[in-house]
This record gives C-alpha cells, sequence and structure tokens, in this order.
C-alpha cells in the first residue's frame, strides 16, 4: 500500500473510531462492540478504495450490516438450542433415568449452544436431520470429504464442550448419551 493510503486509512482510523464505536455501543455489550468497530476497520482498510470521501456514513453502515449479521447469528443458535429443547418423546423418558437424562440433556444443550454455528449446523444436518455425507456437503457447498473433516471437528469440540458443561466430568471426549448422543452415535458410522 502507497503512503498516501496508509496515511488515508490512519486518518479514518483516527477520526471516526469513537464514532463507529459509539454507534455499535448503542446496540451490543462493549467487548462485542469493540470487535464489529475493529472489523468495520478492517473491511475500510481491505476495500479503501471503495471508502468514499464521506467516510462516516459508509463505515456506520459496515458497522451496522456487522451487527445485523451478529444479531442473525446469535438467534440461529438460540433457535436451534429452542429446537433441540423441544425434541422430547415419550419414549426417551422411558428409557433413562428422568434425573441423568435431564442433567446430561442440559449439559448437552449447553454444549452446542458453545459450538459455532458452522459446528452446530454439521451435527444437527447429520443426527437431527438425518442426512448422509453427500446430502450434508451439498446443503454447506462443500465436497462429502470436506464436510467429514468439518463433522469430525465439530464433534471434538463437541466432546471438549460437553467436558466443560458438565462440571467434575473427566477430560476423555465422549458423545453424550440420550437423543443427542444415540443420534451422533448412529450417524457417526455412515462416516467410516
Amino acid at each position: 500500500m502507497a503512503d498516501d493510503e496508509l496515511a488515508r486509512f490512519t486518518g479514518l482510523y483516527d477520526r471516526y473510531y469513537q464514532n463507529v464505536l459509539r454507534y455499535a455501543l448503542q446496540h451490543v455489550q462493549r467487548d462485542i462492540a469493540e470487535d464489529v468497530t475493529s472489523e468495520a476497520f478492517l473491511i475500510a482498510w481491505r476495500r479503501l478504495p471503495d471508502v468514499p470521501e464521506a467516510s462516516l456514513p459508509w463505515l456506520l453502515g459496515v458497522a451496522r450490516n456487522l451487527l445485523r449479521k451478529q444479531a442473525s447469528a446469535g438467534y440461529a443458535q438460540r433457535q436451534l438450542a429452542d429446537r433441540v429443547a423441544a425434541m422430547t418423546s415419550p419414549d426417551d423418558l422411558v428409557s433413562w433415568d428422568a434425573g441423568e437424562w435431564a442433567v446430561e440433556r442440559g449439559a448437552a444443550l449447553s454444549a452446542l449452544a458453545r459450538l459455532a454455528p458452522g459446528d452446530a449446523e454439521a451435527l444437527t444436518l447429520t443426527a437431527w436431520h438425518g442426512l448422509g455425507p453427500a446430502e450434508a456437503a451439498e446443503v454447506v457447498g462443500c465436497s462429502r470429504q470436506t464436510f467429514a473433516v468439518r463433522l469430525h471437528r465439530a464433534r471434538q469440540r463437541l466432546a471438549n464442550a460437553l467436558v466443560t458443561a458438565q462440571s467434575g466430568a473427566e477430560p476423555a471426549a465422549r458423545v453424550p448419551s440420550g437423543p443427542l448422543g444415540s443420534a451422533l452415535s448412529r450417524n457417526s458410522q455412515a462416516w467410516r
């Protein structure tokens, strides 16, 4: 980047950082607002030739889009956790001890809610929606092999999140019992 472009970006940052941060703070907590502001300026850096002379409205528009994306991802994650919570059948209650099941189910929901949206999607496409490898890969727009790697990593992250969610649990990665664990175990065989 040329010196004049660097100077322009530095000027934008120095002049408008606080404005963009204040805008983001109107919508989210401080740590998220700082992340959104930083990402807005990263986009400005990458697209500096596209940034108009009247830069503040453009920067606020970028921040607004980032906030929308963030809100949408959070909403989708909450919706997913709510759908999982609603997936209880009478067979689920008969098959396991109710107290143990409730604790494990709560831990599984908590662990799932902490996963990145891509990990949660990989797990739910196979475990809850019953898609095979090729079908799930088609949904997310990648090859079967790439999806298999994503699913493997998502399962590892879920196991780690479960260990965190279950206080006093052994650090060994294990698939939860109950409906989630059964679905994950059944579908894991399709990938081998």
